[in-house]
């Protein structure tokens, strides 16, 4: 179980602070796929950055029983003048990881060859989200984030994401922030509307969909 009591974030701004999130509740159980809709700006991706631990929040608590990824492809956490090697040398002792068989996994699926040796720092937008989800999807949660652009590279790339995260992981709790409403409905078997702060959740997936298109 993950609970989300009362989430509160505040951003400074000009002359006082912006509360991008006023009170944010919803629960979500295991192996339960939840869908948050919302406009650009809405403070969908603040929110799972705050539940996966890599932003603070302002006010009120998460409770949880069960492990929770970080943002899937958030590249935020690495040490840009370490290289790839290093950095996941760093995942592998903060998680108790065989590096071997960890790096063997992460050198065939992110495809970066002598640049996984190289500092992160040199890689581009793409080499650094391919890195972030095999490190991502390496380490086996209970609950899979999923935000909005998690499919980089080729076709078969995209294939490669897919087969991961919603088959071989089928029975793992997802949250998905995305502007597909076919991905959404597709995926998810309950949705939430993010608007002026406030989370609205739906049991039907169909309700969530109706209400972030009348917007």
């Amino acid at each position: 179980m993950l609970q989300c009591i009362d989430i509160v974030k505040d951003y400074p701004a000009h002359g006082g602070v912006r509360r991008v999130l006023k009170g944010v509740n919803f629960r979500l159980e295991r192996g339960e796929k939840l869908g948050i809709l919302g406009r650009n700006g809405a403070g969908k991706s603040t929110l799972m950055r705050i539940i996966g631990g890599v932003e603070p929040m302002t006010g009120g608590r998460i409770e949880r029983d069960m492990s929770i990824s970080w943002p899937i492809a958030f590249g935020g956490a690495f040490q840009g003048s370490l290289s790839g090697l290093d950095n996941l040398r760093f995942i592998c002792r903060i998680y108790d990881l065989d590096y071997k068989t960890t790096r063997a996994f992460v050198d065939d699926f992110a495809e970066l060859g002598r640049q996984l040796g190289e500092p992160v720092k040199t890689y581009s937008s793409g080499m650094r989200a391919r890195l972030a989800f095999a490190l991502s999807i390496v380490i086996e949660f209970d609950c899979y984030l999923i935000d909005e652009v998690i499919m980089v590279g080729d076709a078969r790339f995209h294939q490669r994401c897919h087969d991961e995260l919603f088959s071989k992981r089928a029975d793992r709790a997802l949250i998905i922030v995305s502007h597909s409403m076919d991905f959404i409905r597709d995926v998810c078997n309950r949705g939430a509307l993010l608007h002026n702060g406030h989370l609205r959740s739906y049991d039907d997936m169909n309700e969530s969909i109706a209400a972030y298109e009348a917007l």
